[in-house]
């Protein structure tokens, strides 16, 4: 949209916009917390455990609104989370903390990326690849990390990318997480679609954490990842737009139903009528 911080042909509408990539959230959630500093903060202060479902709604809303809204309603969310955020502290952790912004929008940028490319098999070049990654900035910046903390360019981005996949340790916080994220309490009925999402977790993670986490990749689920992916990719790029754009009308719609609820428009004062002489 035209007031959007993003246009409708920039990157990162184009490939936020999907609703698939729900699906994939789960890789770039357990990557988020697998960096110590945040899974601390997400066990100590997070709700996923008791409502994942209202948890994944204001994920998404916010992801989706920053993207695909108005510049005001973007900054208008973004300022909620980071008041939500400013609470969210402990010993070894601050939700503001430079460090931690920059590895969650980090993670939303590589597993978008790489998601979108394996379901529209669409390889992307080095410049689509550099003006996507300027753009996904936008999910630390906007919350306050100073542009600066960021690598520079995609080149700076890989090379920060691959030091922390090879230098990060998990702890027993993320193993908790990513037991409370990929094993729900949710409905039966949610999980054969429970395990579809395991799956492209498992295989979006990149081995070194995915070892970390002590899941079982061989062979057969490799095989089973493919053959997954292959009939994503054959089936949802031949859905109707609006279909496949579904899930961010609606949480867009939530979004904006909070949004008029914190901030009601103000109603104008008249002046009183002044009576005309006699």
């Amino acid at each position: 949209m035209s007031n959007g911080i993003f246009h409708e042909n920039d990157p990162v509408h184009v490939i936020a916009r999907e609703g698939i990539l729900i699906a994939t959230g789960g890789a770039a959630s357990l990557l988020q917390t697998a960096h110590p500093g945040v899974a601390q903060g997400v066990y100590d202060h997070s709700y996923t455990a008791q409502d994942p479902l209202r948890r994944l709604q204001h994920t998404m809303g916010w992801v989706y609104t920053v993207a695909c809204g108005t510049r005001d309603e973007a900054e208008q969310v973004s300022a909620i989370v980071r008041r939500l955020h400013d609470k969210v502290t402990g010993p070894d952790y601050r939700a503001s903390d430079p460090e931690l912004q920059v590895w969650v929008a980090a993670t939303l940028f590589a597993v978008s990326a790489q998601a979108y490319e394996l379901i529209f098999r669409h390889r992307f070049t080095a410049a689509e690849l550099e003006v996507h990654y300027q753009q996904s900035k936008i999910f630390a910046t906007i919350l306050g990390c100073p542009e600066e903390a960021l690598p520079a360019d995609y080149p700076d981005f890989r090379e920060y990318y691959a030091d922390m996949l090879n230098t990060l340790r998990i702890s027993d916080a993320s193993r908790a997480i990513a037991d409370q994220v990929l094993h729900p309490d949710l409905p039966k009925v949610f999980e054969p679609g429970l395990m579809a999402i395991r799956l492209i977790t498992a295989g979006l993670m990149p081995e070194p954490i995915r070892e970390q986490y002590g899941w079982t990749w061989n062979a057969s689920r490799q095989a089973r990842f493919r053959l997954l992916m292959g009939i994503l990719s054959f089936v949802y790029p031949r859905l109707p737009l609006s279909v496949r754009t579904l899930p961010r009308s609606l949480y867009l719609r939530k979004t904006r139903r909070m949004l008029a609820k914190a901030h009601p428009p103000r109603r104008m004062k008249l002046a009183t009528p002044i009576s005309p002489p006699d």
